[in-house]
């Protein structure tokens, strides 16, 4: 029998997500964002999945819309990292793949590689992220230089990425999108700022294109944020099972550096997860987990491979029996608020030994 361990996705919540983001963005082209293997639900999958409901899809790099150009995925896609080295350039314009420019290398690149056909661009800019993208000041120079170019297609957009969204009380936001605003109307460009909290938070973000990511998945895009608030359902549960129950008598040890004891004679379980699987390590003792749908704590340290949990709540339990580390009934905000991350990581951090349902 296989490793307990598994991640469940669940399409049907993808769907609900993804009709929120319409009912935010009636008249917004929608650019899903599945870098980071769909934020770890698996991007093929995942692309399969909106390909027919989305304009276009967004990952980071070549090689992660490589493997979705060879699941015949033929939805456009875009690399927000753009590219790299110049030698990408002939594969880019092979599987029609549009790219972010971001800065001055970049356009050298094209400049100097000989290429079959032009490539579509997004032209970055720097709004107040101060991450990537040219400044305000440097956008009207640079966008003369893309217009004369024979390899960069027509019509070239413009993009930007706001930094403090998350935040509804932060004005940050709203400077950013006035900056960028005003830039795609004196350039006549087609715009794309709003990510998952500029979608839900910000309605003078959303632009022309809109960057729906994190919400995709369930997970509200808000500091402090509740998912069930914005009527997100959480896409990814992760699943195991009790693989093991002892009965330890009073002041015993458990785990490694013996950190966690028995406070009286008491059942603890044993779970077939670890930090090698995606769970954090930094979990403290009373992190909540379901057992049978009903939450008992962690005690001591996470293991690469297993945890451990009390059981006095549950003395009933046994071998076999269900276990949800996060998902429906124990969202993964909490579970990451607990272990001084935030859901994105934990998402992202499920390794691939896990088995994907």
């Amino acid at each position: 029998m296989a490793r307990p361990a598994k991640v469940h996705i669940d399409i049907t919540a993808l769907q609900n997500n993804l009709q929120q983001v319409k009912l935010h963005a009636k008249k917004q082209q929608i650019m899903a964002v599945v870098k980071a293997n769909a934020y770890g639900h698996g991007a093929v999958n995942i692309a399969q999945a909106l390909e027919e409901k989305v304009d276009a899809l967004a990952v980071s790099c070549l090689e992660e819309a490589l493997i979705l150009r060879a699941a015949n995925i033929t939805k456009p896609i875009v690399l927000l990292e753009g590219i790299f080295e110049p030698d990408e350039l002939p594969i880019i314009t092979q599987y029609d793949l549009q790219i972010v420019l971001h800065n001055t290398k970049q356009i050298e690149y094209i400049a100097h590689t000989q290429l079959k056909k032009p490539i579509s661009i997004w032209l970055k800019v720097d709004t107040g992220m101060h991450r990537l993208g040219f400044s305000p000041s440097e956008i009207g120079h640079v966008y003369k230089v893309l217009q004369r170019s024979k390899y960069i297609a027509k019509p070239i957009r413009l993009m930007s990425h706001l930094a403090c969204a998350d935040d509804c009380n932060n004005n940050i936001t709203l400077q950013q999108s006035r900056i960028f605003l005003d830039l795609a109307k004196r350039l006549g460009l087609e715009a794309s700022l709003a990510n998952s909290a500029g979608i839900l938070g910000w309605h003078q973000t959303h632009a022309d294109w809109v960057r729906p990511g994190i919400m995709l998945y369930g997970i509200s895009p808000f500091i402090n944020g509740v998912a069930e608030q914005e009527h997100l359902k959480p896409v990814m549960q992760l699943e195991s099972n009790l693989i093991n129950i002892k009965q330890y008598q009073r002041g015993q040890a458990i785990g490694y550096g013996a950190t966690w004891h028995c406070p009286q004679p008491m059942p603890v379980g044993v779970i077939a997860i670890g930090y090698a699987d995606g769970y954090p390590r930094h979990a403290p003792s009373g992190m909540p987990v379901l057992v049978n749908n009903k939450r008992v704590p962690l005690i001591g340290r996470v293991s690469m491979d297993m945890i451990t949990v009390d059981l006095r709540s549950q003395p009933n339990a046994r071998i076999g029996d269900p276990v949800i580390l996060w998902g429906n009934n124990l969202p993964v905000e909490e579970v990451a608020a607990l272990a001084g991350t935030i859901a994105y990581e934990l998402l992202c951090n499920v390794n691939q030994r896990v088995r994907l349902v």
